[in-house]
């Protein structure tokens, strides 16, 4: 049974409705209402979840009878141990307020303090999902959210079509947003959005390597039509370089006058890199090489794909449009130019490369922290091995 007064919202044990948030009440027995110096006990369990509310009013009931029948004990002198009052608020104690922290905040909280340095691309996807937060819960206030929310959140984007993984990167964003506004104000609350179940829904996509007589077929259509675009796809296909890296490169990027060429990748501040292994050394070989020289050789400016980055910012969306249209019809279904990169870990695998340097040639995760400790393979090694990758074509 429920019944409404003056806007708040009675339920049976010991349970109360203010602004859709539950609070536990209860009266401390006559006898040691001095002792505890209180009538009544007041907490907020911050949550808008009946069960939620109830599990937890019912742990408080059990706290306070045993705290309660300690101190009856103890008057009656059997106890030796002083008991420590308990530290709930009552009627006659306010709780203390909290700010009032919104999705929007967390947004803006987020942005500032984990964009420095980042592109603009980390903004864009931020921006998004925090955006698919407040479609599905409105402008909420972050103390107000409870698990069911979380759980709602999630069936919202399973039917908005996503995947598994982007439901997973849409909530690892929410929840990481929400974390450091709880950091921040120091909010007495709960993330909601940790541990949300997410089921597998949606087709992965499978990004097949590129076959040998393919990655031969295009490294020897980009060396005769040699111009900007066909430079760009053969520097990756003999690299396995992520298509970002590889557009925000400059001419300082390139060493081409050393005994073993290579590229020096390192983030700039047009275009940062995925990780911490990411920044790299890549020893340039095969079509890589050529594609090197003639990019360096044909800039007019500092940048070596001026069509995809300057200054401003790095475009690795617009490239990888461009370059996928040319290499559709002379790859594979299902290969775009990013399998370059899934094709050079099965090259490497191929030639019995050592796990631990492909991670390093590739700049993926290592797989231990052993992996950290040193300065990594010496130049020369991880030429070596690209080497045994590459294949004879034919130059101009």
């Amino acid at each position: 049974m429920v019944w409404v007064e003056q806007g708040v919202e009675h339920f049976p044990r010991r349970l109360f409705i203010k602004r859709g948030v539950y609070y536990y009440v209860r009266r401390v027995p006559k006898a040691l209402q001095e002792r505890f110096q209180r009538q009544r006990v007041v907490l907020c369990l911050h949550t808008r979840n009946e069960i939620e509310a109830l599990n937890a009013a019912n742990r408080l009931s059990v706290q306070l009878d045993i705290a309660w029948n300690a101190a009856r004990l103890d008057a009656m002198g059997f106890c030796t141990m002083p008991l420590p009052i308990p530290t709930v608020q009552t009627a006659t104690t306010p709780l203390q307020p909290q700010p009032t922290v919104r999705l929007s905040d967390a947004y803006q909280i987020y942005v500032r303090l984990k964009g420095r340095g980042k592109s603009k691309r980390f903004f864009a996807s931020t921006n998004r999902n925090l955006g698919y937060a407040k479609e599905c819960l409105g402008d909420a206030e972050i103390m107000a959210l409870g698990r069911l929310d979380a759980a709602k959140f999630r069936d919202y984007l399973i039917a908005k079509g996503l995947t598994t993984i982007s439901i997973k990167r849409v909530i690892s964003t929410v929840k990481a947003a929400v974390n450091l506004t709880i950091s921040e104000h120091g909010l007495d609350c709960q993330n909601p959005f940790s541990r949300t179940f997410i089921p597998d829904v949606g087709e992965k996509k499978v990004r097949p390597p590129i076959p040998v007589e393919h990655i031969r077929a295009v490294q020897r259509e980009c060396m005769r039509i040699d111009d900007n675009n066909r430079h760009l796809i053969a520097l990756i296909s003999d690299t396995g370089m992520r298509l970002s890296e590889a557009v925000g490169l400059v001419k300082t990027d390139v060493h081409l006058d050393t005994p073993i060429p290579y590229i020096d990748l390192k983030p700039h501040p047009w275009r940062s890199l995925k990780t911490a292994t990411s920044i790299r050394q890549i020893p340039l070989v095969g079509a890589s090489l050529w594609a090197a020289r003639r990019a360096v050789s044909e800039a007019r400016g500092q940048f070596l794909f001026p069509s995809y980055a300057n200054r401003e910012g790095c475009n690795a969306n617009s490239a990888s449009a461009g370059l996928n249209q040319w290499l559709r019809r002379r790859l594979p279904t299902g290969c775009v130019i990013h399998s370059f990169r899934h094709s050079m870990r099965d090259r490497l695998r191929a030639v019995e490369c050592d796990p631990t340097l492909i991670d390093e040639i590739g700049g993926w995760s290592r797989q231990s922290v052993g992996n950290g400790y040193g300065a990594g393979y010496p130049l020369e090694v991880k030429a070596k091995w690209l080497e045994k990758t590459t294949y004879r074509i034919l130059e101009k």
